[in-house]
C-alpha cells in the first residue's frame, strides 16, 4: 500500500515539475534534485557553472535527508551558500534501494511546501 502510494505521488509530482520547468518532458530524478538545490539556495535565476551546479545537488541531498537525521543544517556563508554537517552514517543501500530513499524524500519535501497534495 505504502508503496503504491509512493509510486502515485512520486509520478504526480515527476507530471507537475516536467510541465512547469521542462515543456512536459519528463524530468528524471537528478533534474528534480537539482531544482531543490536551486530553491534552497534561493537564487532561481543565477546562471550556474558546473561546479556550483555539482554543489547545488548537495546541497538538496542534505536538505532532502535532514529529515532522516542523516545531515543537520550548520550556517549559510558569507555568499549565501548553504552548508550542512553530516549527523549520521548513510546506510549501506542498494541503487535502487537509493532510488526509493530519494523519491520518498523528494515527495515529503514536496508535500511539506504545499506543492503536492
Amino acid at each position: 500500500m505504502r508503496d503504491e502510494l509512493l509510486k502515485t505521488r512520486w509520478e504526480s509530482l515527476q507530471n507537475k515539475l516536467s510541465n512547469q520547468f521542462a515543456d512536459g518532458e519528463l524530468m528524471d530524478i537528478d533534474a528534480i534534485i537539482y531544482l531543490v538545490g536551486v530553491q534552497e539556495l534561493g537564487k532561481p535565476q543565477a546562471k550556474f557553472k558546473k561546479d556550483d551546479k555539482i554543489n547545488l545537488m548537495h546541497i538538496a541531498i542534505c536538505t532532502l535527508l535532514e529529515p532522516y537525521g542523516f545531515y543537520e543544517f550548520d550556517f549559510i556563508d558569507e555568499d549565501g551558500w548553504p552548508h550542512f554537517t553530516n549527523t549520521s552514517k548513510l546506510p549501506a543501500l542498494k541503487a535502487g534501494e537509493q532510488t526509493v530513499l530519494m523519491k520518498e524524500a523528494l515527495v515529503s519535501y514536496f508535500l511539506k511546501r504545499k506543492y503536492l497534495e
